[in-house]
């Protein structure tokens, strides 16, 4: 599936909450269908720098793309990531770099978000976006 029609599912899928608690609530939810992060990955090269809370990233790169697992000890930063990752995992690193990632204004996520969550979502998209620069050079 593209990056676009998952973005498009997240919009569709908050456009179900008129309230932002519940979308908060249902955030919070999605954090628990995170693609979790082993154990052993919760190093400190693997912390994402930027966060209020802790959050773990991991990139594994097969056959070109890129695959991601994630931890964090906040559970709606928890949700935040794991939407990161539902529109990402398993793009390859040209599409990822060039991911507009839209639905973060459409579904009004950053302008509901503390100043700091906010600060860490920039941190974790900076970090994505890093790994898929990364394995682009390699590939060259």
């Amino acid at each position: 599936m593209s990056i676009q029609e998952l973005e498009q599912q997240i919009i569709d899928e908050f456009a179900n909450f008129d309230e932002w608690l519940d979308k908060y609530s249902y955030l919070i939810e999605l954090g628990r269908d995170c693609p979790v992060i082993d154990e052993s990955q919760k190093t400190e090269s693997n912390l994402i720098k930027g966060c209020q809370s802790r959050v773990w990233l991991s990139c594994e790169y097969r056959d070109g793309r890129l695959y991601f697992r994630a931890d964090s000890d906040a559970v709606i930063t928890k949700g935040i990531i794991t939407l990161l990752i539902r529109v990402l995992d398993g793009q390859t690193p040209q599409d990822i770099i060039d991911a507009p990632l839209t639905f973060i204004d459409a579904i009004g996520l950053k302008e509901h978000l503390s100043p700091t969550r906010s600060n860490g979502l920039t941190s974790m998209v900076k970090q994505m976006r890093m790994y898929a620069l990364a394995y682009k050079i390699k590939q060259q």
